[in-house]
Parts: structure tokens; C-alpha cells; sequence
């Protein structure tokens, strides 16, 4: 049993939380997950399954579509609704103008602080456990992109809003950033993933669906076919992981003439592909 599960994680779940629960499920210990989802987060988790887990480094770096809630005047030292209240501020008169003028001044590639209640790593420890032990660390700001960003809802001081955002953005960050625009303290109070890559939430399974086996498994070809393709006559150089000759650029899903896919190259930037991951 090899493939790509969508997940529709609900509220209270960790994503290790949901992985373990397709290993019990599935009868088999090779699942992992892409992207992860805080537990407060629901929507899209892709679970990938046996020989799909080869995959996961391909599907991590996919685009993502949220839809986030902002609710302004209280701040909190976890950026979102389960942490300690930090300041608050009685939120005055915001027209919704305002709101969509800051934010569109997010569009665009920039730089972005996560959130110390975060797993980035610093010096081989995970920012939120500097956190927790109340140690001082700096962190380091990434960049990322916003392809996308569009107002849902806007009342009772909370705005409702739908990102594309590259790999690597925090939403909660980014909250915090459109609050301290609008000159208030604010907190991201619920997210829902609706897309990773080219899987909707609408594509999404419930646990209780899977529970009751009403599920199938999404492939791997389907997972990778907004990459670039190349189809093989002799598949041999791949498998003794080759280069191969081709002008094409960037990272490669290449086939055998049976269309089966058989691994993923990229471009030497020389008139060569070599070999970045075995999928067969």
C-alpha cells in the first residue's frame, strides 16, 4: 500500500498525532507528513504513505493556501489563542479600506521573524524550548513569499483573510505583522489549511472516514505532475543513479516508457540532469 493520504485534520491533533494514527491504521511504520500543522490549526495534511514517503522532500516545498482569522487588540507570546496575554488595547475605528491597503503591502517576496514558540532549530535545540525555559536567542528572519492575499470578512475586530504563501511562512507571524500595521496588538485566533500544492481541502478525508475505510490513496504520479517530464526508452542509467543528457531545467520527474515514474533529477545548469531522489 503505497500513496498519498489527505488528511482533513481537525482541531487538538498534532501532525504526528495524525501520523500515528495511519501507521495504526495502515499496519505499517513508513508515514511522514508534509508541513506541519499547528494543533489548534485544521485542513490539509498530506500523509504520505510506504514508498511515497521518498516524495516528501518534493511536496514540502509546494505553495499553501490558508484561510486565517486575526483578532485585534490582544497580543499573546505564542502569536495565537493558546498563549499568555501579553498587552491589549481597545481596538478604535478601522475602515475596511484600511485593511485591504495593509493587507496588499504584504504581497511579495520579504522578510519575515517566526515566532519563538516555533520548531525552528538554533544551535540543535527547537526555538519554543528557549521559550519555555525563558533563555534568550536570537532569531534570525526568512525569507518568503506572498503570492496571494485577500479579505474575507472584517468585523468585531476580527478580519478573516485567504494567503498563497511560500514554503516556510508563518501565518501567525504574518497576524502579527498586519496587526502592529494597523497600530493595534494582535493574535491569529484560527487557521485552516485549504491547499498544498495542487490538493484542496475539498480532496480531504475526515478520521472518521478513514476510520471507516472510505478512503483511497492519491499516488505519487498524481502528487508530482506539475513537475517537468521526461520519458526514458532505456531507464538503465537511472537506475544506477546517472546522469542524464537534456536541456531541460530546473527539477525533472523522469518516466520509463511504461509511465512509471522512476525518480526526480535537475538540471546541472551543463546540458545534464542528475539524479536527486530514486521513486521507484
Amino acid at each position: 500500500m503505497d500513496g498519498i493520504l489527505l488528511i482533513n485534520k481537525p482541531v487538538g491533533y498534532t501532525s504526528h498525532d495524525i501520523v500515528g494514527i495511519v501507521r495504526k491504521k495502515l499496519h505499517t511504520k513508513k508515514v511522514g507528513h508534509c508541513g506541519t500543522l499547528d494543533p489548534d490549526a485544521t485542513g490539509v495534511l498530506v500523509v504520505c504513505v510506504n514508498k511515497a514517503t521518498k516524495a516528501i522532500q518534493f511536496l514540502m516545498s509546494d505553495t499553501k493556501v490558508y484561510r486565517a482569522t486575526l483578532s485585534l487588540g490582544k497580543s499573546t507570546d505564542t502569536y495565537d489563542a493558546s498563549g499568555k496575554i501579553l498587552e491589549e488595547k481597545e481596538v478604535g475605528q478601522i475602515s475596511k479600506a484600511q485593511v485591504i491597503d495593509v493587507l496588499n503591502s504584504f504581497l511579495g517576496k520579504s522578510k519575515q521573524k517566526p515566532p519563538i514558540y516555533s520548531a525552528i532549530k538554533v544551535n540543535g535545540k527547537k526555538l519554543y524550548e528557549y521559550a519555555r525555559n525563558g533563555e534568550e536567542v536570537e532569531i534570525k528572519e526568512r525569507d518568503i513569499e506572498i503570492m496571494m492575499i485577500e479579505l474575507i470578512d472584517f468585523s468585531n475586530n476580527e478580519i478573516v483573510f485567504d494567503v498563497k504563501c511560500s514554503k516556510g511562512t508563518y501565518i501567525r507571524s504574518l497576524c502579527v505583522d498586519i496587526a502592529k500595521k494597523l497600530g493595534y496588538p494582535g493574535h491569529m485566533s484560527h487557521l485552516e489549511r485549504r491547499q498544498a500544492g495542487r490538493f484542496l481541502i475539498t480532496d480531504c478525508i475526515t478520521l472518521e472516514q478513514l476510520e471507516n475505510d472510505d478512503y483511497s490513496l492519491h499516488s505519487i504520479d498524481d502528487a508530482l505532475c506539475g513537475f517537468p517530464q521526461l520519458k526514458l526508452d532505456d531507464p538503465t542509467p537511472v537506475y544506477h543513479g546517472k546522469q542524464i543528457k537534456s536541456d531541460l531545467t530546473g527539477q525533472v520527474a523522469i518516466y520509463d516508457n511504461q509511465n512509471h515514474l522512476l525518480a526526480i533529477y535537475e538540471s546541472t545548469g551543463q546540458g545534464y540532469l542528475k539524479n536527486v531522489r530514486g521513486l521507484w
